[in-house]
């Protein structure tokens, strides 16, 4: 179980979230960003897989427990600010709901003339 005092630090947003960012521990792609609320980071450290909290659902999910698309939880950080939650997975299966591998499989031009 997760004592209170190891969550004291984290800082959420006006509704209770804080983003989580997640990356492959083996390859460190970033897979995919989504929110938590404390219930759901709470679960996350205690199962070792992710949760999240829905904002359209207003709701818990478990990654992949529809899906089959898990993710293993091996390393938790947060930032400085305490304010993102950087999650190291080990992921089964692709990541995002389209089923790419990563949700950041899109990507815009830079004009290198401007730089």
């Amino acid at each position: 179980m997760v004592s209170s005092d190891a969550l004291k630090d984290i800082h959420y947003d006006k509704d209770g979230l804080i983003p989580a960012v997640v990356q492959e521990v083996d390859t460190l792609e970033v897979l995919m960003v989504a929110y938590m609320n404390e219930e759901a980071l709470r679960k996350t450290l205690e199962s070792g897989r992710s949760w999240f909290y829905s904002r359209s659902r207003q709701e818990l999910w478990c990654k992949g427990e529809t899906s089959g698309n898990r993710q293993w939880v091996k390393k938790v950080y947060y930032d400085c600010d305490a304010d993102v939650i950087l999650l190291m997975v080990t992921q089964e299966g692709p990541a995002c709901h389209t089923g790419e591998r990563s949700c950041f499989f899109r990507s815009l031009e830079i004009n290198a003339d401007t730089l």
